[in-house]
């Protein structure tokens, strides 16, 4: 059953609102990584633990600004599929993605079979391949 006016408004309202949440995440880490300085989070006679808690602290607010900018871009595809009349179709079997499912992830591109799908295939994916 395709969705309902009602139900793709709502869901509109949600991605929108998520969207702008984002946003306003990525613009405040930005600012504040560009205020923290290596060297002000080492303390000014680093010895090898503190350089090594700066670098953690340092590769996890770059993971965090990472993990926000893959979030927005799922949910700028979100927005370009309501603007082309395809969201909620999968983007792999064609068939529809359950609204359950939308209501819970509003930037989902498969349907539930084809994801987990998706996910076994490309477990592990991106580790060494030595």
């Amino acid at each position: 059953m395709a969705l309902t006016t009602q139900q793709s408004e709502e869901l509109r309202t949600v991605i929108e609102r998520r969207r702008e949440a984002l946003m306003a995440e990525i613009r405040g880490d930005i600012e504040r990584l560009r205020r923290e300085q290596y060297g002000e989070l080492a303390g000014q006679a680093p010895d090898r633990g503190d350089e090594s808690v700066a670098a953690l602290i340092s590769d996890l607010d770059h993971a965090e600004v990472s993990r926000d900018l893959t979030e927005l871009r799922a949910f700028e595809a979100a927005r370009e599929r309501l603007a082309q009349g395809t969201y909620g179709q999968c983007a792999d079997c064609g068939g529809e993605i359950e609204y359950e499912r939308l209501r819970a992830f509003p930037a989902a591109a498969r349907c539930i079979r084809c994801q987990r799908r998706r996910e076994k295939t490309y477990a592990g994916a991106g580790g060494s391949t030595l």
